[in-house]
């Protein structure tokens, strides 16, 4: 299933609000959009790299529809490093874990679970093991196993290197912040020039500060190391063989120009997951989520509205 992108927006949403909220493993920040009448829960898990900001515009086009949060990552985004300095994937599973937990349990209801992605790999396996809160899953671009190398992820294994990914991370740092987020853009995007200045100027600070901070060298390697791990694993617990049992509705998007993930893992995908949906966006790139927000809450919503009784309603 495939669509046209719509023209670039004059409206630029703010940031939702969020706060560092203490959880059995840590703190983590979590942004939460406004609370409506009816409004039906929403946790929303960024990428590798990403942050919680990553869902702004998608939520304010969901809202009031969903009550959303998003979590920021150990050692991404506003969330302090690990204390543990464990940043596997089953550690980070662990953390978006708790916060799906304290939304059902706030709610007593199960969630809509999105994410891009490293967080949509993420997602399967949380909603594989804890299916009871997940209502439905919805996947941005989902950084599932594919160890076929594409001429822009060949960077990942070098960050992922134990000291090797530190050392250029603080390289890294001596560029500056715009060279970073012409790159970030480049890379991300189908179609750059749907990035606004405002989008810009905001991200460009973002890398000022995350260069600043201790931990972002660290965080950002040790977590591609353990997605790269997580890619590896074979029997019950890879990621594609949890994928086969999920019993959930589920929506996978994909961006024709998706320079990381593959869009023909959506041929896979459709194979895979049970009872899913598939949509290929043309002209978009890795992260749909941001780069057409509107589009992407078209389909969602008519996804949601199409979910069985008992599965979509409030």
């Amino acid at each position: 299933m495939t669509s046209q992108p719509p023209t670039p927006r004059d409206f630029v949403a703010t940031h939702w609000p969020g706060q560092l909220t203490q959880f059995y493993l840590g703190q983590l920040f979590v942004r939460k959009s406004a609370p409506a009448d009816a409004a039906e829960p929403a946790v929303m898990i960024h990428g590798l790299g990403g942050q919680a900001t990553n869902w702004t515009d998608f939520m304010h086009a969901m809202s009031p529809r969903l009550e959303s949060w998003a979590p920021d990552l150990p050692g991404f985004g506003r969330s302090p490093g690990s204390t543990s300095g464990d940043y596997s994937f089953d550690a980070l599973m662990s953390s978006t874990a708790a916060v799906v937990e304290m939304v059902v349990t706030a709610r007593r209801q199960p969630v809509h679970l999105f994410g891009n992605s490293l967080g949509g790999a993420l997602c399967v396996r949380l909603a594989a093991e804890h299916p009871d809160w997940v209502r439905s899953l919805v996947l941005t671009s989902p950084a599932l196993p594919d160890l076929r190398p594409r001429r822009h992820t060949v960077g990942v294994p070098v960050i992922a290197l134990p000291r090797v990914g530190e050392r250029v991370w603080r390289r890294l740092g001596q560029l500056p912040s715009e060279r970073h987020v012409q790159a970030m853009i480049d890379l991300n995007y189908g179609d750059p020039s749907r990035v606004s200045a405002v989008r810009r100027e905001e991200a460009a600070a973002e890398y000022r500060r995350r260069f600043a901070l201790s931990h972002s060298g660290e965080s950002l390697s040790k977590t591609a190391r353990g997605l790269l791990q997580a890619f590896a694993e074979r029997g019950p617990r890879a990621l594609w063989a949890q994928a086969a049992r999920l019993q959930m509705p589920s929506l996978v998007l994909y961006g024709g120009r998706d320079r990381l993930v593959n869009p023909k893992r959506a041929i896979r995908v459709a194979k895979t997951f049970p009872k899913c949906r598939v949509v290929v966006l043309p002209r978009v790139g890795h992260v749909a989520q941001m780069e057409v927000p509107e589009l992407v809450a078209h389909f969602v919503n008519d996804f949601l509205d199409s979910l069985p009784a008992g599965q979509g309603d409030g």
